[in-house]
């Protein structure tokens, strides 16, 4: 048996022939181990799916990241300071390959368990930007409160270090990964639930992640449609093409005022799928309909040569506007006559 450990990331991409792998895996030739930071159903084709067992880990705790952080750093011989400035170890038992002691604050440890949101890597990446960039600030003197030490060494803080190692945002988003389709559906689900304050948390979410505000915004005009529609003469097309406009023509960051605008709108005002549950209805009715479709009915369609004109087409057509009050004329051709694509509606 051969067992075969990969990135599944990179191995199994969609561009790769992965059912050459199903006849080794399925008679056991060969058993795959892999791992993924995104959602396997994207990854790894059905076929080759349903012959692996799925193992889903999640984010770290904080407390976690903070005992992970805590043991890297005291294995680099890094001293903690406390609130006060006092550290955990006296200057004797520093490390001996470093030429002068490194000190991080506690807050800092803090903060970068948390802005790393569960991820031991990102963790582990911060710290080390953070160490660097305090070597490449070269070693100062500091005065630590509380304390009246005061030593030639570099201390790793929260606002000049572990922000500034970071270089980027904290919040973890793949605009092509599971987070984009999961956060695009609950900014969805919470518009429709008129729940402004949510929407607004999931549009922000997906902004600050590095999100195209084009694409948010054009599934705001598709929301303004299929879930506003109609009710209540709204204006919610108007106000999302508006949007779209706006955010076409600024762009980030000025444009994240237009979209919080749009989706404040969108989450408040009634709701209606109306116009969406009669158009499918309509679809349906294309889809199940048996034989030809039943041909347009002669008084309405066009006539624009004599031998249309000689056909009967356009003839017996009455003309709306010439009539005062509703006028008695089958738009449906004979076979249709009755049927009613907004009654199913809600």
């Amino acid at each position: 048996m051969l067992r075969v450990v990969f990135n599944m990331d990179m191995v199994l991409s969609p561009s790769h022939p992965q059912d050459t792998f199903l006849p080794h895996v399925e008679c056991g030739t060969v058993t795959l181990i892999g791992a993924t930071t995104e959602n396997p159903s994207f990854q790894v084709n059905t076929a080759l799916l349903s012959r692996c067992r799925v193992i889903v880990l999640e984010k770290l705790s904080v407390e976690a990241m903070e005992a992970i952080l805590m043991r890297t750093v005291n294995s680099l011989g890094i001293r903690v300071l406390d609130q006060d400035g006092h550290s955990d170890a006296e200057d004797g038992n520093s490390n001996s390959a470093a030429e002068m002691p490194v000190y991080i604050e506690e807050k800092a440890l803090s903060t970068l368990a948390n802005l790393c949101d569960g991820d031991a890597r990102t963790g582990l990446n911060g710290l080390q930007l953070a160490v660097q960039a305090r070597l490449a600030a070269g070693k100062q003197s500091y005065s630590y409160p509380g304390t009246k030490k005061s030593p030639k060494s570099g201390v790793i803080t929260m606002e000049d270090h572990v922000k500034e190692g970071l270089q980027r945002s904290h919040i973890l988003y793949d605009r092509a990964g599971e987070v984009h389709y999961n956060c695009i559906s609950a900014l969805h689900k919470s518009m429709r639930g008129s729940d402004a304050n949510a929407s607004l948390y999931w549009l922000a979410r997906m902004l600050e992640g590095g999100e195209d505000p084009l694409y948010v915004v054009r599934r705001l005009v598709r929301f303004a449609s299929k879930d506003v529609g109609r009710a209540g003469r709204s204006l919610a097309l108007t106000q999302a093409v508006a949007a779209f406009q706006g955010c076409h023509l600024i762009g980030m960051p000025e444009c994240e005022v237009l979209l919080a605008q749009c989706v404040t709108y969108l989450a408040r005002a009634p709701k209606s799928i109306e116009v969406y549950s009669a158009y499918n209805n309509v679809k349906a009715c294309l889809k199940n309909h048996k034989g030809p479709l039943p041909p347009v009915p002669l008084h309405l369609r066009n006539a624009p040569t004599k031998l249309m004109k000689g056909l009967g087409y356009g003839q017996g057509y009455k003309y709306n506007p010439m009539f005062k009050g509703p006028v008695d004329q089958d738009y449906l051709s004979e076979e249709l006559r009755g049927l009613n694509f907004f009654k199913k509606t809600h």
